[in-house]
């Protein structure tokens, strides 16, 4: 993994009004010389965090030698959204802050680090959105914006499930796997999953059907007859 950095951000007020007298950014850099060759920022997702390439990278198959984002010719950095448990870091109030907080941290973390403009900024989900807001709060600051998996707004159905979400971050006895698996349902339309999983209506028996193999078939279409006799008595 490579190595792990810190610079530290000071007196820092949130959107909420929240004041932090010191906040430390952790980040990891891949590839070239910031100073030196085009810079591409890296947002991790909600569960990710700022090792995106190498081993146990969760961006290594698009991020790394000859790869799409080719460390052998950019300088890729990662910071760590603060509180996310990355080296014990933690917020005990994270409700204080939302996506364009983070942003601003990221801008005054990477001036920290003497960078003036950025050839790419790319992200995935909450990562994505950071992406957006560092668009619109720094429009001349990054040459290309690719966020993934994420709009520049919250939608009512995004923010019920960001509910659910943080019900699961709370609850579950394995939560952040819990989330990863849920969030999954958010990235795809019912369309999608249709197609994906290419059920097929039976019309004779009025239900629908998968690829599941005919005993099993039988056995829903038994299931289904009883329930409606029961049903009629």
């Amino acid at each position: 993994m490579s190595e792990i950095h810190k610079v530290s951000i000071n007196d820092f007020k949130t959107g909420s009004g929240a004041l932090y007298r010191s906040l430390d950014l952790f980040y990891q850099h891949f590839g070239k010389d910031y100073g030196k060759a085009p810079v591409v920022l890296v947002n991790h997702s909600l569960t990710g965090d700022s090792n995106v390439s190498g081993n146990k990278g969760w961006w290594s198959e698009i991020i790394g030698p000859g790869m799409t984002i080719d460390t052998n010719y950019y300088s890729v950095l990662a910071f760590n959204i603060p509180g996310n448990g990355f080296q014990d870091s933690l917020i005990n109030n994270y409700n204080d802050f939302h996506t364009g907080d983070i942003a601003r941290l990221f801008f005054e973390g990477l001036g920290k680090l003497g960078i003036k403009n950025l050839y790419a900024i790319i992200g995935g989900s909450i990562g994505g959105s950071i992406v957006w807001e560092l668009g619109a709060l720094y429009p001349n600051f990054s040459k290309h914006l690719i966020p993934v998996g994420s709009d520049w707004k919250a939608s009512d159905w995004i923010i019920a499930n960001t509910f659910l979400q943080k019900r699961i971050l709370n609850n579950s006895s394995k939560p952040l796997e819990d989330a990863r698996i849920h969030a999954m349902l958010t990235y795809r339309t019912p369309n999608s999953f249709d197609s994906r999983f290419n059920r097929t209506k039976n019309d004779e028996n009025n239900m629908l059907v998968a690829k599941i193999g005919i005993d099993t078939a039988k056995i829903l279409i038994i299931w289904r007859s009883r329930i409606k006799r029961i049903l009629i008595i």
